[in-house]
């Protein structure tokens, strides 16, 4: 079984800016540095022929590369905060992306969770339920970094991987690069 998912990567010079932000975390789990991506589709675990299958339809996804930047934090999990994340600007270059992505996923025949998309970069993960005085650091921390802003960034690929779950945390591997059209990276 493969657990997979479709994700953007984030250059090097973000992910220092992204690093820099987690400086200072009063509690929870950091996300390292090489691990952190947008995530376009989970698609949980499947057996290899089926995320064969995946890789074949993401391989007909056509889009044009665009900017992107990373703008404010967040939290998921309302007053018990599962993580903390990395806001993205709104652009209608990740939202077409996005849906042409869940379209090849659902044609592959892969059943997506239907949740409203919030693209975010993860910087930390809580797996416990945060005292009082711990929540409120951490409200501390995210309104300190409220005005996070990464410098923009060209996305000319969008990627396949499998994520190995073990005690220190997820293991992330590209599978497959899938390039995007009319990029600087690819002229």
């Amino acid at each position: 079984m493969i657990r997979a998912f479709v994700a953007l990567s984030v250059p090097p010079v973000v992910a220092a800016s992204l690093e820099a932000a987690q400086a200072g975390l009063p509690c929870g789990r950091p996300v390292p540095r090489e691990n952190f991506h947008l995530t376009l589709a989970f698609l949980g675990e499947h057996p290899e022929p089926v995320v064969e299958d995946a890789h074949l339809a993401l391989e007909d996804v056509s889009a044009e590369g665009f900017e992107l930047e990373l703008s404010g934090v967040g939290s998921f999990g309302g007053d018990q905060p599962r993580a903390i994340f990395a806001e993205v600007a709104a652009n209608p270059g990740l939202a077409h992306l996005r849906k042409k992505v869940s379209t090849a996923m659902r044609n592959a025949g892969l059943q997506l969770e239907h949740k409203k998309f919030h693209p975010h970069v993860t910087l930390a993960r809580f797996n416990r339920r945060l005292d009082p005085e711990a929540t409120a650091d951490l409200h501390r921390f995210l309104a300190m970094r409220v005005h996070l802003r990464t410098e923009p960034f060209q996305v000319s690929a969008f990627h396949l991987y499998r994520s190995t779950l073990g005690k220190e945390g997820p293991y992330y591997e590209i599978l497959a690069d899938y390039p995007l059209r009319g990029n600087s990276a690819s002229a």
